[in-house]
């Protein structure tokens, strides 16, 4: 991990040398100003006056100088006014045995007045500003001002780079990607991104395979920065992780397979418009940053942390892959469905409103295209011919279907909920045990010949998850196709999302 360098700027008074430590202020009252703020050069006189009247210390954040009638003190590594919560200047402390026992913003002479007991401040100004943003609130500077006052709350191992290396070119390098460019991880942007959650940075999330190594809330942000997450999103992929390496996910064994799958991951629940996914319009693709980021972030877990990589060199030996295994993340349109549709979650045992994740170990997708049915009937054998065909139309298989809006609406429209869907659906879900023999049809695989006479379910009971997401227009459903399920596999999960 790269750490930013420091400003290079004069240290403010102070005596234990210690960048953590908050500055002792001395006892009356301590004013906090800048020169670039209109507000301040207004109450300069105002500060001078006072100077004269009550025990008063002035700490400026851009200028030694400023203000004139003053001694002012140096305060342009903002160290005092970030360990005092400076959030605006002009700010006035009232101090006693060094303790904040109260504080003024901006300026009001009424307020001012009253708040040092002096009367007659500056008769010939306005008789309010409000004031301007302190320098130890700058968007710019924030990041850098934790680092150094707040003391690093990080464990990670820190990776010094040369001057002439290049960031990117050295992560490659190092063997830290996906195979795209990830974002430098430092400390910084790393305590940024802890912000998201209210976990412990050191905090066990899970055991990640297939190194069986456990990892904590810091390396999970580590990744997710590396993945290009903003805070935010922190939770889900926290929520990520942990699925994924549970025994009924079988990360692992979805890693060793030759198959192309990889976790699929479907957000449900109002974090899903707090971070702003995609669950309409090009919702399995690109464009959204959470959906391209928090899959990636999981996947960068499993390379970095678990050692689960690719190639002949790794663990992970799939014959051709999927985009699934760079990281597939979206959200189902819960506000889309209709009357007597539970969303994925929901209907898989939690409450409306809940965040959660589900995972599938899936890849794809394939079209499920009907233009044409207007009758629930219709669409129901459209959409079973289609999953069919998963994995190969003689063998049983696993899928997730995903409703698009137009097909949602032939099925609402006739009155039909989702669980009379599935009831219409799932007679129809069967394989012909002649016709998926081996070699039936001139086709050598299929199902082995005991199975002749018999009709053979082409998905395991229940294991067929629905939902709905994308555009409005285009009747063009999608089947997320997936890995071998049941105790050799993997299962569906769907885990509670934990701020």
């Amino acid at each position: 991990m790269t750490t930013d360098a420091h400003p290079t700027t004069p240290p403010a008074d102070r005596s234990d040398g210690d960048p953590t430590v908050a500055p002792v202020l001395p006892d009356g009252f301590v004013a906090v100003v800048k020169a670039e703020c209109p507000t301040c050069v207004t109450v300069a006189p105002v500060l001078a006056d006072l100077a004269g009247r009550v025990p008063l210390t002035v700490y400026t954040q851009d200028d030694p100088a400023f203000p004139p009638g003053v001694t002012p003190l140096n305060d342009t590594d903002l160290a005092v006014s970030w360990h005092h919560g400076i959030d605006t200047v002009p700010t006035v402390l009232r101090v006693a045995g060094g303790a904040v026992e109260g504080r003024i913003e901006g300026w009001h002479r009424a307020t001012w007045e009253s708040f040092t007991g002096q009367t007659g401040l500056a008769p010939t100004s306005s008789d309010f500003s409000p004031g301007c943003g302190s320098l130890s609130v700058d968007p710019n500077l924030t990041d850098t001002l934790a680092v150094r006052f707040g003391g690093s709350r990080l464990h990670g191992r820190r990776v010094e780079l040369a001057t002439l290396e290049d960031e990117a070119e050295a992560m490659f390098d190092r063997g830290w990607t996906d195979g795209l460019p990830v974002v430098p991880p430092t400390e910084a942007r790393v305590l940024r991104m802890l912000e998201g959650t209210s976990r412990g940075p050191q905090d066990v999330v899970a055991i990640v395979p297939p190194a069986l190594v456990p990892v904590t809330v810091e390396q999970v942000a580590i990744n997710a920065v590396m993945a290009g997450c903003k805070p935010g999103y922190l939770p889900v992929v926290l929520a990520a992780v942990e699925a994924a390496c549970t025994d009924r996910f079988n990360i692992h064994g979805l890693l060793c397979t030759l198959w192309f799958s990889g976790p699929v991951v479907i957000v449900n629940g109002p974090i899903r418009n707090e971070i702003g996914m995609n669950a309409l319009k090009n919702a399995l693709g690109q464009g959204n940053r959470a959906n391209s980021t928090i899959g990636r972030a999981l996947q960068l877990v499993v390379r970095n942390i678990g050692g689960g990589r690719p190639g002949y060199g790794g663990i992970d030996r799939a014959a051709l892959g999927a985009p699934s295994k760079v990281g597939w993340c979206f959200a189902e349109d819960e506000e889309g469905l209709p009357a007597g549709w539970p969303s994925l979650s929901v209907e898989r045992g939690f409450e409306p409103g809940q965040n959660t994740v589900t995972l599938f170990a899936g890849h794809g997708p394939i079209a499920a295209v009907d233009q044409i049915s207007r009758t629930p009937e219709s669409l129901t054998r459209s959409l079973a011919a289609q999953l069919l065909a998963v994995g190969h139309p003689k063998l049983p298989g696993e899928a997730m279907l995903i409703l698009t809006p137009e097909h949602r609406r032939v099925l609402a429209e006739a009155g039909w909920t989702k669980a009379r869907f599935r009831e219409e659906l799932e007679p129809l879900l069967f394989l012909d045990g002649d016709a998926a023999q081996r070699g039936a049809g001139g086709i050598e695989e299929g199902l082995p010949n005991h199975f002749a006479g018999r009709k053979v379910p082409k998905f395991r009971k229940d294991s067929l998850m629905i939902m709905g997401a994308g555009g409005d227009a285009g009747a063009f459903s999608a089947v997320i196709g997936g890995w071998v399920g049941g105790a050799m596999g993997s299962e569906p999960i769907t885990h509670p999302i934990t701020k």
